[in-house]
């Protein structure tokens, strides 16, 4: 059983805008209600660690955006060297890459997808013909 002297101190006020909430307390032996003394925030060190954080994350930004950059400028480098090793089978593979993609695009523009009420439209006007062919 606690004696007077280890019984937390509560504070019957509430926190204050930018503290955190602390959990309330209900002491059933001295029928009171109340808040646990809470460490001061200090708000300057909060935000210097904020701010080293933030830091920190831009530089991983710069160096993964170098690291890019640097990727991107070796693929330009080693397909202009092969441009120019290679003139004639570079120009055949960029033509059959160009055909691939026109064949592609004008194979879906000439088959458009039918559904089953356009075939049993069809076939209504196919019998349809038919029986205007008979009579």
């Amino acid at each position: 059983m606690p004696t007077k002297k280890e019984q937390p101190i509560l504070v019957d006020e509430g926190a204050k805008i930018g503290e955190p909430v602390p959990l309330g307390i209900v002491d059933t032996n001295t029928a009171s209600i109340g808040i646990p003394l809470q460490s001061e925030l200090d708000a300057s060190k909060e935000i210097s660690a904020l701010r080293k954080e933030l830091n920190t994350l831009r530089q991983q930004i710069a160096e993964a955006a170098g690291a890019v950059k640097g990727g991107a400028r070796q693929a330009a480098r080693q397909t202009e060297a092969a441009v120019k090793l290679y003139p004639v089978s570079t120009l055949v593979t960029v033509a059959a890459i160009v055909g691939v993609c026109a064949f592609a695009f004008a194979g879906q523009k000439a088959a458009p997808s039918r559904s089953r009420y356009d075939r049993a439209l069809d076939d209504l006007r196919d019998l349809y013909a038919r029986l205007r062919d008979r009579f």
